[in-house]
């Protein structure tokens, strides 16, 4: 169904250091810049991007947005949480940890990047 999932970012440097290490925590690789300026991330067949907003106006989060990521384990939940943590993000909502729900049971961790946008590690139980 995606084919992509892209941010906004103030701080394209700031914003390199944090995901490159975010997902070198999952075995990822770090970032390129394309010839806009954008970040372009390719890990496990997903695709994720980093711009500055093309309208020249300030990057801002989306207020309810949230990026999932898929885990392997709740190990490598951790390792990412950690990471982002270490590069400048925020954890945010309850420590990492199963969560139980009526049909499931999920491992989530959750970190705010540097521009404030909602991320989420997720392993299924």
């Amino acid at each position: 169904m995606y084919s992509h999932m892209m941010v906004g970012s103030n701080d394209i440097g700031k914003s390199k250091a944090f995901y490159d290490a975010l997902f070198g925590a999952t075995g990822g690789n770090p970032g390129i810049t394309d010839p806009k300026g954008r970040l372009v991330y390719i890990h496990n067949g997903g695709i994720f991007l980093v711009t500055p907003p093309i309208d020249g106006q300030p990057a801002t989060c989306g207020n309810g947005m949230t990026i999932g990521f898929a885990m392997k384990s709740p190990e490598e939940a951790d390792a990412w949480h950690k990471a982002g943590v270490a590069a400048g993000g925020t954890a945010i909502e309850d420590p990492p940890g199963w969560r139980e729900n009526p049909g499931s049971r999920l491992y989530l961790a959750y970190l705010r990047d540097p521009d404030g946008n909602k991320l989420c590690a997720l392993c299924r139980g």
